[in-house]
């Protein structure tokens, strides 16, 4: 998406808030090249080096490869309890032990970050609601912050006690796709993201995960990550960013590349060895 047309967009979205369409709305462009051959395992290892995260994978499936970055968690769950821990909120690290904390503390007092994150979680404690015992849902930590390899993190927890006859394909019903990567409402979230972005997102925004045999399971999203077809040379990853109605489009559209800087150093590197 070229610059201009991804500031028209946020324009074009901040009418539709007005409007009362959405109260957020997440917009994600895609970078890509095509032709390119490399070494994906290879690749994903800088990757981790560049940018180490908690939610890290690596996929293949014939010629499809998946190089996962995340940082973010979908779902977990460890025997009756489910846990959620949507990200909102973004800032650059400072070059400094001083200049890091005058971030930090400028992202926890940021009105903007503060509010795309709360309507997140309230969105996420109606998902859990739909499959958790009555009265259960809560939420332990709300606007925490977690420092990454080239930015701060605005990330809140909402957990709940699981029903006894809810299974993992019904929790999936519930809660997919994640609020975090939607907005809200979201099934008008969903629409209007069809409308205004230019690719669809396939696995990108999805979630890769694994299950226990005793039921447990732990699923992230699949964000600050590399998709590869080896057969074809097609490489692309995503970006976005949550678009409110006090968004800068210039501001959402910094925040788009500073999402994007370890991915594109680590391409850097390798096409200069190249």
């Amino acid at each position: 998406m070229a610059r201009a047309d991804y500031l028209q967009a946020v324009d074009a979205i901040r009418t539709d808030i007005l409007n009362g369409e959405v109260y957020e709305l997440n917009l994600c462009q895609e970078f890509y090249a095509e032709n390119v051959a490399l070494q994906p395992l290879d690749v994903f290892w800088r990757l981790m080096a560049a940018s180490p995260a908690p939610f890290a994978g690596f996929v293949r499936w014939h010629q499809h490869f998946l190089m996962c970055a995340s940082p973010e968690r979908f779902l977990a769950r460890a025997d009756a309890h489910i846990r959620s821990q949507p990200i909102k909120g973004t800032i650059r690290r400072g070059h400094t032990p001083e200049a890091d904390e005058q971030q930090r503390l400028a992202l926890l007092n940021d009105e903007k970050e503060r509010a795309e994150n709360l309507m997140i979680v309230d969105l996420v404690r109606n998902d859990l609601a739909r499959v958790a015992q009555t009265g259960t849902v809560r939420v332990p930590e709300l606007f925490g912050l977690y420092p990454f390899r080239h930015l701060w993190q605005m990330i809140s927890t909402v957990e709940a006690s699981l029903r006894p006859d809810v299974q993992l394909p019904g929790i999936l019903r519930a809660a997919f796709p994640m609020g975090s990567m939607t907005g809200a409402p979201k099934i008008r979230a969903m629409q209007l993201i069809e409308h205004y972005e230019h690719t669809r997102r396939g696995l990108y925004s999805g979630s890769i995960g694994y299950r226990w045999p005793n039921g447990d399971f732990d699923f992230n999203v699949v964000i600050r990550s590399l998709q590869y077809r080896q057969d074809t040379g097609y490489l692309s990853f995503e970006v976005g960013s949550a678009i409110t109605y006090d968004s800068d489009p210039e501001r959402e559209y910094e925040e788009c590349l500073l999402k994007a800087k370890a991915l594109l150093e680590v391409l850097g590197a390798v096409i200069r060895e190249v």
